[in-house]
């Protein structure tokens, strides 16, 4: 059954999929920046629906982007018969994103739309847009500063759509991806000031391989040098604090790479490595 369309003021979610629909169908042809999460997905499946073969799906794969999910990506893609470019990035070769600060996102994002310019020139398409929602103005996130640089669309936040919005639509279109959890690059999850490598990286990705084999569905490891910090939505607490399963957790976190391990007893909160930073800079929302 098809979710219901939430309400956000006076305009429904189905009015601000039809804001989405015009201002896709008046630019032309469109690239999409697109990593198979519910937000970028339904984007480039809607232009997709409205575009057809004026537009493409791109998808950056790097040591930041597990392989859970450029797989995943990759099989929503077929199952619509989205076009789909995969470009390598390389991100992780530009000291000013390794040394991992504050702005890491942003020069993660220049990557990537740059690599897509080069990209939409030899294609010959319009413009490039990307996921970001309604939901997102109001949250850190230097890649936005990125994006307006490169000039890069934002349809979805244009149109109004908060990720409720966008979950329900996704619903209602029987996409599978509606309820998938955010999983944002693997870099988020190195505390800042260590700097990222393929081997840090690597540690995370199997310390949550981890704990998606033991069942859990929305956790993050967060990368504190030799200490995991595990944090798992607080509906799924009650299933790590036996003994057997916090073993569990401690072998598999280990066997990653890690040499202690400890449970956040706050549970998976998007951003929670954001609380170190300056005040001033998070004030700076979206910059």
């Amino acid at each position: 059954m098809a979710a219901a369309a939430p309400t956000h003021g006076n305009q429904s979610a189905a009015d601000k999929l039809r804001a989405l629909e015009d201002r896709l169908r008046a630019a032309g042809s469109l690239m999409v920046a697109y990593s198979g999460g519910v937000d970028s997905a339904f984007l480039a499946a809607t232009a997709h629906r409205l575009l057809g073969g004026r537009m493409i799906a791109v998808l950056a794969d790097s040591a930041s982007l597990a392989r859970r999910d450029l797989e995943q990506a990759k099989a929503f893609a077929a199952s619509i018969a989205m076009p789909l470019k995969v470009v390598l990035t390389e991100e992780l070769d530009r000291p000013e994103y390794a040394r991992n600060d504050g702005n890491r996102c942003f020069h993660c994002k220049d990557e990537l739309f740059t690599a897509m310019e080069r990209l939409r020139a030899e294609l010959g398409f319009e413009h490039i847009a990307y996921g970001m929602n309604a939901d997102d103005r109001g949250d850190y996130r230097p890649g936005q500063r990125a994006a307006q640089q490169h000039e890069v669309l934002a349809p979805l936040a244009e149109a109004g759509l908060t990720k409720a919005d966008v979950r329900a639509l996704a619903h209602a279109a029987g996409y599978p991806v509606w309820d998938r959890p955010a999983a944002p690059c693997l870099s988020s999850r190195v505390e800042y000031g260590r700097t990222v490598t393929r081997e840090v990286l690597e540690q995370v990705e199997n310390g949550e391989e981890c704990l998606r084999q033991l069942g859990f569905r929305e956790f993050r490891v967060r990368h504190h040098g030799e200490l995991a910090r595990v944090e798992i939505a607080r509906d799924e607490l009650p299933r790590a604090l036996s003994m057997e399963m916090l073993d569990a957790i401690t072998a598999g976190l280990r066997a990653a790479g890690f040499k202690f391990v400890t449970l956040d007893c706050a549970g998976f909160r998007s951003g929670s490595m954001n609380v170190v930073l300056p005040a001033e800079l998070l004030a700076r929302r979206g910059a």
